[in-house]
């Protein structure tokens, strides 16, 4: 009678799941079937679009969380054990529980974000497993998002459009719904990287008097684009009319925004911010608001996410809040999930990822 043998054959240069060394891969076959590779296991915590998932699914045995929320804590302790990648968003605390659950064979994570302060990064870097990010992609969808809501914040939009609906607006007035414009402003940027910058370029447009930035080093050649000046975060806070916050939320820009940030400014300062919430001490800026202290606040990002509902800053009427849609461009979030993709399928491959995070 014929009997069947299975055999493992490790081949070095290659990935598979089943072997727990990231040197190799693993052909399993039988004397009866065609030689099959084994593909690499990817874990995604969130639907995404066609283009990006066909990508994957060429090269990986792919599973995913399809829920509307993002993906449970206990699911994706559950899920992720074993992958050899994970594709991940902002919302996902990626630490040292999910890592360990993980296991040895997780090679790539990959987040659809240009943030990670969600990654627990000292842990993922001692154990070798490489990241990815997406920059670049999101920088003029979330320009594009800071103008709109500077411009939402200071003409009153939301508030007016309100005005309209509940039958306040009886005849034309010469100052009602009125808001400062920025005509012969000063416009205070801080964090002058990619997005920081394209902020400045489009609303140089609405002809500012003067541009200034606040960063860690001075971004010579790219300001002198805008006419744009590098000052202390102290000249920038005194003598802007609108800040717009676009930088990193690390250890130094953590409550940047403080009580002490906010009485140095104008009382008719517009203060945006579309960067990370734990920038903003936020009890602070709500005093500031109630107290008119500052003129207005448009926000993107808050700290919880999402605001509870009984949160005093969706009952000022100075204060406009996004649900987090600084990137939200159909384009843009599809490209950021095909970006995602191809980092995922390099850095099994071994190859150099288009955008590796590197720190």
């Amino acid at each position: 009678m014929f009997q069947k043998y299975r055999y493992i054959v490790c081949i070095p240069n290659l990935f598979c799941g089943i072997c727990t060394n990231r040197a190799h891969s693993v052909f399993s076959f039988s004397s009866t079937v065609s030689n099959k590779m084994c593909k690499p296991s990817v874990y995604i915590t969130r639907e995404i679009n066609k283009e990006a998932l066909d990508i994957l699914n060429e090269h990986c045995e792919v599973t995913s969380w399809t829920g509307l929320d993002p993906v449970p804590r206990d699911e994706l302790l559950e899920k992720i054990e074993n992958k050899n990648a994970l594709f991940c968003m902002l919302t996902d605390v990626i630490d040292s529980k999910v890592l360990d659950k993980a296991g040895q064979n997780l090679q790539i994570i990959a987040t659809m974000s240009v943030g990670y302060d969600h990654l627990e990064i000292q842990e993922i870097k001692k154990r070798n497993i490489k990241i990815s990010y997406t920059p670049d992609i999101l920088t003029d969808a979330t320009a594009e998002l800071a103008v709109a809501l500077l411009l939402t914040t200071s003409r009153r939009l939301l508030e007016a459009n309100e005005a309209a609906k509940k039958g306040e607006w009886k005849a034309w007035s010469p100052f009602w719904m009125c808001g400062p414009g920025l005509q012969n402003s000063t416009v205070g940027i801080v964090g002058f990287g990619r997005i920081g910058q394209e902020i400045a370029k489009r609303l140089k447009a609405f002809n500012p008097k003067d541009i200034i930035y606040y960063n860690r080093s001075e971004k010579v050649e790219e300001a002198k684009q805008m006419d744009a000046k590098k000052v202390s975060f102290d000249q920038l806070l005194t003598e802007s009319d609108f800040i717009s916050v676009s930088c990193s939320l690390t250890s130094e820009t953590m409550n940047l925004f403080n009580a002490a940030a906010f009485k140095k400014m104008k009382s008719t300062a517009v203060f945006v911010n579309t960067s990370r919430g734990g920038v903003v001490d936020q009890d602070a800026l709500i005093n500031a608001l109630e107290n008119k202290t500052i003129w207005g606040a448009g926000l993107d990002v808050m700290t919880p996410e999402p605001l509870p509902l009984d949160n005093p800053l969706l009952k000022l009427k100075n204060c406009v809040v996004l649900p987090h849609i600084g990137s939200a461009c159909i384009e843009t979030r599809q490209n950021m999930a095909i970006l995602c993709a191809k980092n995922i399928i390099a850095a099994l491959k071994g190859e150099q990822m288009p955008s590796e995070l590197i720190i």
